[in-house]
């Protein structure tokens, strides 16, 4: 398979995994997600269409680990030990993937769009044991449900070149949505900034009034607290239509 067509294999399984994934999400939050208890439709990503990169890169690593099962043989071949240690590893990759997305969104966009703080031994609220064991669940469904008939589009694929031109308008709608959802989220945090120091201002000079004519006993100001930028988690469930999972 030359460079062309594994690229476009890769496009493929991505945006395969990020839809599906994407649907995922939106049965979890709208049914079982305590984040969500008056249980709407919501959207469970950052991009405004049916795409989740995390599951999408998630389901290109495990389409390769699934390829390498001739490298597990050699403990197990086709017993319980062979497919502990192929799922434990595809888990470990899954929480891997998981714990990079959450650094990039946290370092990069100061977004924390999943918060793990309150699950016993989670690292920074990113990842945790108990949704570790979720990957390895969700990674054995792949394996024994998806992988068969996604592994026989890709030999399609690899036969027929010309559904290519279908996988780069994906890429091109994709490209697009990322980056009208980093303008918009740019935007939303230049407006806050703003928006607090403006409000700041005002309240220095709303002191300042109280104090001049002694009513400062009979009003209590609102403290930074009630600042915008601190709660853009909050506004991104009325923007977003995500619910607000990040610890205050």
């Amino acid at each position: 398979m030359n460079a062309y067509r594994s690229f476009i294999v890769i496009t493929f399984l991505f945006f395969f995994g990020g839809t599906l994934g994407w649907f995922l999400e939106l049965f979890y939050r709208r049914f079982l997600s305590p984040a969500n208890p008056k249980r709407q439709w919501l959207n469970p990503g950052f991009l405004t269409g049916p795409c989740l990169p995390l599951y999408g890169f998630g389901v290109v690593v495990l389409y390769v680990l699934s390829l390498s099962e001739s490298y597990f043989t050699r403990f197990d071949s086709g017993g319980i030990l062979h497919y502990l240690l192929m799922f434990v590893v595809m888990a470990l990759a899954m929480t891997l993937i998981e714990y990079i997305a959450g650094i990039v969104f946290i370092k990069g966009m100061n977004l924390k769009l999943w918060d793990y703080s309150k699950e016993w031994g989670n690292i920074k609220g990113i990842i945790c044991p108990k949704f570790t064991v979720i990957w390895g669940l969700l990674s054995a469904s792949y394996y024994f449900f998806l992988f068969p008939p996604v592994n026989r589009l890709v030999v399609w694929f690899t036969e027929h070149p010309w559904f290519s031109f279908v996988v780069g308008i994906f890429l091109g709608v994709f490209a697009i949505d990322f980056a009208f959802s980093m303008h918009l989220g740019s935007q939303l945090r230049k407006a806050a900034k703003e928006f607090d120091q403006k409000a700041t201002l005002d309240m220095q000079k709303f002191q300042t009034f109280l104090r001049e004519n002694k009513l400062s006993a009979f009003f209590t100001p609102h403290d930074d607290r009630y600042l915008l930028t601190p709660r853009l988690d909050r506004l991104e469930q009325f923007i977003r239509r995500s619910p607000d999972r990040v610890k205050d």
